[in-house]
């Protein structure tokens, strides 16, 4: 195992700058996260961490040891792809030990560590089968155990669960992150599925047109969005959003959204004192507003009327799209709650959670 170091990476294609000056530094034994948009990076900067494509500016290090230029054999990774690539007319027995057949392992080793990767993956029934008599989650599995079976110091993974049925998604995903437990390799993991990036990662690298825009755990990255993007990409369903004009009066910001008005209460003013008479950017999750008569205290919430345009009721919860004349804000409750469509309601922000971003540069305030 081992701890890898991104240095400044930029890749282009022609005129197509894939990954624009990315830095990343990923701790042994960690489970990071790239998550992204299709066409943000993610999956090129796995292919130069792989060896698979060769920088154009920057470095790539494997603890203090320079792979920027060195083939992908000579780095000591397995990469788990999308479409499994097992090949077949080989048994799941000779999928597995192929890595191991090519590096003229002992045939007596190669069969203690095909044994042992069977086993870690639950798939040891499995050895004399071929991958056409295989379900699409066992050949997952096996392309797992052929990737592990040579000990990596690196694992990559570029969606390797995004061909499975939503089901067999959420089990394969606690069963990876187990196994990355138990065997403690540095596994670098790309996904475009925030489920999966929250649920799997130590940390998630959020990227958007090449860069980097926020390293942090789940919690941090949903909890304190560093910029406009990552906060509108984490979360479903989405953060609102509004623009909104800020006027800072009697030690209070008054956020002036045409349809409404939110006031913020003490240090928000200190915070936001250089935006007086300025517009920002307004952002709260759905999870946080209620319906007014829900709420059992009023403190540090504001309200909101409008009438409900839209209901989905998705069994656990109901999200409830909220027409406040200008804008539609969404808000999401409980599924024990039900509410009709065209009927008023009135609604509060939990200002607690609210987050502020500069309009110009995106960036969080607050």
């Amino acid at each position: 195992m081992v701890d890898v170091h991104l240095k400044n990476i930029v890749k282009k294609f022609g005129k197509t700058i894939a990954v624009n000056g990315i830095t990343l530094d990923i701790k042994d034994g960690e489970f990071i996260v790239l998550l992204g948009p299709s066409g943000c990076g993610k999956t090129t900067t796995l292919r130069v961490i792989a060896g698979l494509e060769k920088p154009d500016e920057g470095h790539v290090f494997f603890g203090n040891r320079e792979v920027t230029y060195l083939p992908p054999r000579e780095r000591n990774v397995s990469m788990v792809f999308q479409s499994y690539a097992i090949w077949p007319h080989m048994t799941v027995y000779d999928n597995i030990a192929f890595p191991l057949k090519i590096k003229k392992v002992p045939r007596e080793e190669i069969d203690k560590k095909v044994k042992w990767a069977a086993k870690l993956l639950q798939i040891s029934e499995l050895l004399n089968r071929y991958p056409h008599q295989l379900s699409g989650g066992q050949r997952q599995r096996v392309a797992v155990a052929r990737a592990i079976v040579v000990e990596p110091d690196v694992l990559l993974m570029d969606e390797p669960l995004s061909n499975l049925d939503a089901l067999l998604r959420v089990k394969m995903r606690s069963e990876l992150k187990k196994l990355q437990r138990r065997i403690k390799v540095t596994t670098i993991y790309v996904t475009h599925d925030q489920v999966e990036a929250m649920t799997m990662g130590d940390r998630i690298a959020v990227m958007n047109a090449g860069k980097i825009m926020q390293v942090g755990t789940s919690e941090e990255i949903y909890l304190k969005p560093s910029n406009l993007f990552v906060a509108g990409f984490v979360g479903s369903p989405q953060m609102n959003f509004f623009e909104a004009s800020a006027t800072i009066k009697d030690k209070n910001v008054l956020l002036d959204a045409g349809d409404f008005t939110v006031t913020l209460e003490g240090e928000f003013a200190e915070v936001l004192k250089n935006y007086d008479g300025k517009t920002v950017i307004v952002g709260i999750r759905p999870e946080h507003i209620y319906p007014l008569d829900l709420i059992a205290s009023k403190e540090k919430t504001s309200e909101i009327e409008g009438t409900i345009d839209f209901v989905e009721a998705l069994g656990s919860d109901t999200i409830v799209h909220i027409n406040t004349g200008g804008m539609i804000v969404v808000m999401k409750m409980s599924g024990a709650h039900r509410y009709k469509i065209g009927s008023k309601i009135r609604v509060a922000l939990d200002l607690r959670h609210i987050h502020i971003f500069d309009k110009a540069t995106e960036k969080a305030i607050i």
